[in-house]
């Protein structure tokens, strides 16, 4: 098994609608967020983030069993 590596950065589409923040991570899936300040969703989208890749990577792991490769792929 290799090592647990991430993506550096994420881009974090942002808007504000009232008196709300909303946000969504571009590059994965479900990563999303509102809040009542821009700095809280920023903070808000980067506990999700690393709580929506965490929970990947154990399904991921689980799912490939006990026999398997690990490898980066970089775009």
């Amino acid at each position: 098994m290799g090592q647990q590596t991430f993506p550096r950065s994420y881009t974090a589409i942002i808007k504000q609608n009232g008196p709300w923040w909303s946000g969504w991570i571009a590059e994965v899936a479900g990563v999303n967020g509102q809040e009542k300040t821009r700095e809280k969703l920023i903070e808000s989208l980067k506990i999700a983030l690393g709580e929506a890749i965490e929970m990947n990577r154990e399904l991921a792991l689980h799912a490939a069993g006990m026999d398997f490769d690990e490898l980066e792929i970089t775009l």
